[in-house]
């Protein structure tokens, strides 16, 4: 590796996947927000990277591109104010629980950029994962005078289950809250003795709200921050033994490769993730997730075989010992689910009744599920160049994700509103531009 690639800047650039070219155009266009302009171009950050100093107003501006606050910039620091790139995998095992929870703990500092997981990476954790038994505590490590009992951690799971509980549209408004119940599950993980079998209901604990933390960061579009919740809550399911929550925290991270169009990433650590599921009811959602990347890759035989297994599943098993984390799944996340793998395979007639159908079961408490749901049917109606019934779905949903404060299912219809240009005149199209703008 040269001088320019491991400066602090060409690594921060590169973790935000911009060239040179673009990071001067991102400065430049730093310097017209003040009303200034700047010369910037591909060669000035290049000098950069190769040691030059820039000025105090580049500074400013690179502190723009990069996210980092005002206060954080100092340009007598320079290049130490600019933020540490963080990227990696802890392999599975008792000693990388907790400095997994702390590495996704520290994603709340700012000034920690975080770099892209390689789906390779997430792929080969999964097969870590399913090929490892989790190893028992050799001993209890208790003591007389600040050991935790059973009252804090049975208060600890019950504030955290109510937490979870929670619907999304208010967990926007207390999400601090759940950083810093996480964070004292984990100082109690570390630092304070405890009985074995306390010890593991506090790593299934920390599995529980580090899937929870990862959905609110997914949430917000923070992708690098959910996946590092969700990989510290896989360390931390494994270490407690169960098998079916460490099959959640894969099938979220499968989501989210899906989510960025990575659908060979979610197939292969959702297949990783099915060799070692036990209830019914979570094979059954990981099915239905497999499918969707089947269906995104093209693979029709698979996605129908895959759906098959989710339906077979679903509805099966002990009611009693289901998991919490997959009880919200129902004949209409199958049916829309469905709908959508059918879209992808070009089955827009039968895709799209399925969604309607789906839409039809939802109960009105999940709002989050129902604008997802939305943004699909819309997605069915213009495939059937239906675009008034298209945009007042479209428009439905980007309402309703602001409202519960989720910009990425807000960027989900931004990104849909692209397909409406040749419907300009339709009915309600002009409405969904402006709502979108």
């Amino acid at each position: 590796m040269d001088k320019r690639e491991r400066h602090p800047l060409a690594l921060a650039r590169a973790a935000l996947g911009m060239s040179g070219d673009q990071m001067a155009k991102a400065i430049r266009a730093a310097a017209e927000r003040e009303g200034l302009r700047s010369g910037v171009d591909r060669q000035r950050v290049r000098k950069w990277e190769q040691g030059v100093l820039p000025s105090a107003d580049s500074q400013r501006y690179i502190a723009q591109v990069l996210g980092v606050p005002p206060e954080d910039s100092d340009p007598a620091g320079w290049p130490s104010w600019v933020p540490v790139v963080d990227s990696g995998v802890m392999p599975l095992g008792h000693a990388n629980t907790v400095p997994a929870l702390r590495e996704a703990l520290n994603t709340m500092n700012r000034r920690t950029l975080l770099s892209a997981i390689p789906g390779s990476a997430l792929v080969a954790l999964a097969g870590s994962w399913a090929g490892t038994e989790p190893a028992g505590y050799a001993y209890e490590r208790t003591g007389p005078d600040n050991a935790v009992g059973e009252d804090v951690v049975a208060l600890l799971e019950d504030t955290s289950a109510r937490l979870n509980a929670l619907a999304t549209e208010q967990r926007q408004h207390i999400a601090p809250l759940y950083d810093a119940h996480l964070a004292q599950v984990t100082d109690l993980i570390d630092e304070h003795p405890c009985p074995r079998v306390l010890k593991v209901r506090l790593h299934k604990l920390a599995a529980s709200l580090s899937q929870t933390v990862a959905w609110i960061r997914f949430d917000h579009g923070e992708h690098g921050a959910a996946t590092r919740y969700w990989i510290a809550g896989l360390h931390n399911a494994h270490a407690g033994q169960d098998r079916d929550m460490g099959a959640a925290l894969l099938s979220d991270l499968a989501y989210q490769a899906s989510w960025r169009d990575a659908p060979a990433t979610a197939a292969g650590i959702l297949q990783k993730a099915l060799s070692r599921t036990i209830h019914p009811a979570a094979s059954s959602l990981l099915h239905l997730r497999l499918a969707r990347a089947q269906a995104a890759l093209g693979e029709r035989r698979a996605t129908l075989q895959s759906l098959t297994m989710a339906e077979r599943l679903l509805g099966t098993g002990n009611l009693d010992d289901m998991p919490t984390w997959c009880s919200w799944l129902s004949p209409a996340d199958l049916a829309v689910d469905s709908g959508r793998c059918l879209l992808d395979l070009g089955d827009a007639t039968r895709g799209h009744a399925l969604i309607a159908e789906g839409q039809a079961l939802l109960p009105p408490s999940r709002d989050k599920t129902r604008l997802i749901f939305l943004a699909y049917r819309a997605q069915g109606h213009l495939s059937r160049r239906e675009p008034e019934a298209a945009a007042a779905d479209a428009l439905e949903a980007l309402q309703l994700a602001k409202r519960i404060g989720a910009p990425r299912c807000v960027q989900l219809v931004r990104d849909l509103v692209v397909d409406f240009r040749p419907y300009q005149q339709a009915q309600g199209v002009d409405e969904l531009f402006e709502a979108a703008a």
